[in-house]
């Protein structure tokens, strides 16, 4: 099954007061295996970037004046998701920039039923627990060393991680295909190699000797108060 594991950054916390997407990450999986396949672009929100938003994610209005706007590279984005299942971390806040945008360059907006929110599927997993991507990073023991600010790819690789885990995690999965491999290059080895031909062998003796009878009994007399004459 193909799924695609997303992130985005953006201007603000609402499309609707006139925030605007700046950067979406992809990253595709195959029955729960990253394929190496991503997705990434950076784009021009055509206004001001808001310093607490530069705080998260670093991205400043300077360095976003060049890049293209979203509709530039809408169709490229929507090519590469497909009709796969779009997981996200806080699924509805993303789906909500996402579908603004592609409402607002002509597109059709990305159906709901499409939704994996992650956030949920921790929630129910570790109730109570913090279900931050830093917290649960920790929880199964991921590597987020370089993740310095928000970043819509590197959260996305991170996410892709953190999914696997919360449904189950993939160890055991790829043990058993291991020893699945195995098992199968074993049993045609054994069918399809051809018999071999070996030398007929007279039987060999297998009685003790008169002088391995003699020691026998010798070492039996030796006992004391043997259990067998009780």
């Amino acid at each position: 099954m193909r799924e695609i594991i997303f992130d985005t950054e953006t201007t603000g916390l609402d499309p609707k007061n006139g925030d605007r997407l700046v950067e979406i990450g992809c990253v595709e999986m195959v029955n729960r295996v990253a394929t190496g396949a991503t997705y990434h672009a950076y784009f021009n929100p055509q206004r001001d970037m808001p310093a607490e938003a530069e705080r998260v994610h670093g991205l400043s209005e300077a360095f976003l004046a060049d890049k293209p706007l979203f509709a530039e590279k809408a169709q490229e984005f929507l090519d590469f998701i497909g009709d796969a299942p779009m997981v996200a971390h806080n699924a509805g806040f993303d789906f909500g920039f996402i579908n603004a945008e592609l409402t607002a360059a002509g597109f059709e907006p990305v159906g709901l039923d499409r939704m994996v929110d992650t956030v949920k599927i921790a929630r129910q997993k570790h109730p109570g627990a913090k279900n931050s991507l830093d917290a649960l990073c920790t929880r199964y023991g991921i590597d987020r060393s370089h993740r310095t600010k928000h970043g819509a790819l590197l959260d996305s690789e991170l996410l892709a991680q953190v999914y696997v885990e919360l449904l189950g995690g993939r160890q055991i999965g790829m043990e058993l295909a291991a020893q699945s491999v195995v098992i199968t290059q074993t049993v045609t080895e054994t069918h399809t190699q051809a018999p071999r031909s070996r030398p007929l062998r007279e039987a060999r003796p297998h009685a003790a000797s008169q002088e391995e009878l003699d020691a026998h009994g010798a070492f039996l007399k030796s006992i004391k108060e043997p259990i067998w004459l009780q």
